[in-house]
């Protein structure tokens, strides 16, 4: 099985090598977990970490017109209030009476139909079974808000209720009028930012695609209304380039337009970036033109000016705004049913992460021959001098064979052999992970060696 062959089964053998390699695992897991939460290890946090730097080079690094912010996850309740989330933040909570399972009403039987069907206030779910128990007794669909509450200060009352943010763009909008100014931008300028949100999910899983607690990397690009359009599409293609320089390929990924009922509030265009799953297509990115909703919105409930002032025209006016939100969380799970493949070989599979060399956890593994005391010391030496340059792992126990399967299927691109002829020439052996092939250099060119196999 190739990458391109996803079977159904992929996710069941990521999520256990994630396990077990030490990607992802269970949040509280000795307590029994903490439900559709996860935790990082130490293969997983290099991984989601060079995504998000993969991520913050492209939209800040590498461009001119956006520049960075991390906003407080704590805002003002009001800003909730004027985005629209106290009031449209929303799932219909469908629930069953017969064994008490809640669903969101898109995740039934036909459940875009009864999504269409409720927004034209048409809905019946008298005839649709409950997709744990299969008996016709489900509810009416009730709101339900997906925000966190929490409250800040020492008394749980009214005035001091917060919430946990649903999403990072906020604390972009409201520091528009700062970042400008402090900047001296211009328009067209975008504002990134990568942070925590969270969002309490009816029915959260499929392992780390949706999860009550999760990172976003969003990007709100500020423009003239008349532009917008036009920005929107160079957006789009910008970020579907991003996944192709990833190694994710073509037939994975695909665009899909909301229709005009679906649209979040805020939007007049959105169209999603999605992968195909083992589970099926689903959103990797929402590309948004949100208008001037929010400065619009935050203008009213805050009574400040958040008009840009053009100074060779002298207008005032506000900015058309085009998101791109996507999650560490997703990509990297997607990153990971991108790269596996399982390839027959003489001592039968070998399984393989074949992840882009800036994304792979370790870029270098060194791997004495044996655990032999002779070999030991000259392979540490190479460790040492290696480590200063790139991410690397030391391996010494079991057969070499082993631990060459081993780093294949965590995904380091370059494997470092020191063997006893590497005791008389001071030579040692560069494996790659994806051809297999070998090649041998001098210890002393080893460095500008894997630095040019890397592309680093």
């Amino acid at each position: 099985m190739t990458s391109l062959e996803m079977s159904a089964d992929v996710a069941d053998k990521v999520a256990s090598l994630a396990k077990r390699r030490g990607f992802v695992f269970p949040s509280s897991e000795i307590y029994g977990g903490a439900g559709a939460t996860w935790d990082y290890g130490p293969l997983g946090v290099e991984l989601k970490n060079n995504v998000k730097r993969a991520w913050w080079r492209a939209m800040v690094q590498l461009r001119e017109d956006v520049v960075g912010l991390d906003a407080a996850i704590l805002m003002h309740p009001r800003v909730w209030e004027a985005s629209g989330h106290v009031e449209n933040f929303i799932d219909l909570l469908v629930e069953c009476a017969s064994c008490k399972k809640r669903f969101r009403i898109d995740e039934l039987p036909g459940g875009d139909a009864l999504m269409d069907a409720w927004r034209d206030g048409t809905a019946d779910l008298t005839t649709v079974a409950c997709p744990s128990c299969g008996t016709k007794k489900l509810g009416a669909p009730r709101r339900f808000n997906l925000m966190f509450k929490t409250f800040v200060g020492p008394v749980e009352d009214t005035a001091s209720v917060a919430w946990l943010r649903p999403e990072t763009a906020q604390g972009i909008f409201v520091n528009f009028e700062n970042v400008q100014q402090s900047s001296r931008r211009k328009l067209p300028f975008g504002i990134a930012q990568v942070g925590k949100s969270f969002r309490n999910e009816i029915t959260p899983g499929n392992f780390i695609f949706r999860s009550r607690e999760f990172e976003q990397m969003e990007m709100q690009y500020f423009t003239r209304p008349a532009d917008a359009p036009r920005h929107f599409d160079e957006w789009l293609a910008v970020r579907r380039r991003w996944y192709a320089d990833l190694g994710i390929p073509d037939e994975l990924l695909r665009f899909r337009e909301h229709a005009e009922n679906e649209r979040a509030h805020y939007a007049a265009k959105a169209i999603d970036v999605e992968f195909r799953f083992p589970f099926g297509w689903k959103e990797l990115e929402g590309v948004h033109n949100r208008t001037d909703f929010d400065l619009k919105r935050h203008m009213e409930f805050s009574g400040k000016d958040l008009r840009y002032f053009d100074e060779p025209s002298g207008e005032k006016f506000i900015p058309y705004v085009v998101e791109t939100a996507v999650g560490p969380d997703r990509t990297t799970y997607a990153l990971l049913c991108a790269a596996y493949a399982e390839e027959p070989d003489k001592e039968g599979i070998r399984v393989v992460l074949r992840l882009h060399r800036d994304l792979a956890p370790y870029k270098v593994a060194v791997l004495p021959l044996s655990k032999n005391e002779r070999l030991t010391p000259l392979a540490r030496e190479v460790h040492g001098a290696l480590r200063p340059h790139f991410m690397t792992t030391y391996d010494e126990t079991q057969a070499i064979g082993r631990r060459y399967r081993r780093q294949d299927e965590i995904g380091t691109p370059l494997c470092v052999t020191v063997d006893f002829d590497s005791l008389e020439d001071r030579q040692v052996t560069i494996r790659d992970r994806d051809s297999m092939a070998q090649v041998r250099v001098p210890i002393a060119e080893l460095v500008p060696a894997l630095k040019e196999r890397l592309g680093a």
